[in-house]
């Protein structure tokens, strides 16, 4: 029993390791209908090019929804973003937004980031018999004098949060949701991941169709 439910766990490591993780999510229950005209996406970050891609990628994802959504990239210039600004500078550009046609923002940042260690896969093997000191020791032993033994990674934990701008009470949150992304690498295709488990998220949650 034990050796299956190793082998299922190194399954569901493997599996959690290459794709976004769905966390945790609020739907505002206030809000039966959400239909918005025009949406903004923001992607909160100092990386002008993962900022266009995820920009790009989740806004054609919610253009096939039957929703119209522009990039921020060409609303929100670096004259905005490259300093700090204050409540009433930010309250101004929803106001220049909401002038356009903006009915509601998709924004996504990230909100941290944990170091993890784990065996590298070099060393960890399954099906070895446990119950025994003598090949216990034996499986794990590398630890003493092998450096590789671990392999350190990044879990960064992002939210996607949408606002809907013609209300400014505690009613215009419609929807966020937390997610985990394991050690990113390729740019393009985390993003492509993200972005789908996004829409899994939202349409599962009847916030899109």
């Amino acid at each position: 029993m034990m050796k299956k439910t190793g082998y299922i766990l190194m399954i569901v490591l493997l599996t959690a390791c290459s794709s976004t993780r769905f966390i945790d999510s609020w739907k505002n229950k206030e809000i039966t209908v959400f239909k918005p005209e025009k949406m903004l996406v923001i992607g909160m970050t100092n990386n002008l090019t993962a900022r266009k891609i995820f920009e790009e990628e989740l806004k054609d994802a919610l253009y096939h929804r039957g929703i119209n959504a522009v990039e921020s990239t060409r609303e929100i210039g670096r004259s905005f973003t490259d300093s700090q600004k204050n409540l009433s500078e930010i309250d101004t550009l929803k106001k220049e937004l909401l002038n356009k046609g903006y009915d509601a923002i998709a924004i996504t940042a990230v909100v941290g980031i944990d170091d993890k260690q784990d065996y590298s896969s070099g060393y960890y093997t399954i099906g070895n018999n446990w119950y025994r000191f003598g090949r216990y020791y034996y499986r794990f032993q590398n630890v003493y004098y092998t450096p590789e033994y671990y392999s350190n990674y990044k879990i960064f934990h992002i939210e996607t949060s949408i606002y809907n701008l013609k209300t400014d009470d505690d009613e215009s949150l419609v929807w966020v949701g937390t997610f985990d992304i394991v050690d990113p690498n390729n740019i393009t295709s985390i993003i492509e991941d993200y972005v789908k488990r996004i829409m899994l998220q939202l349409e599962k949650e009847g916030i899109i169709k």
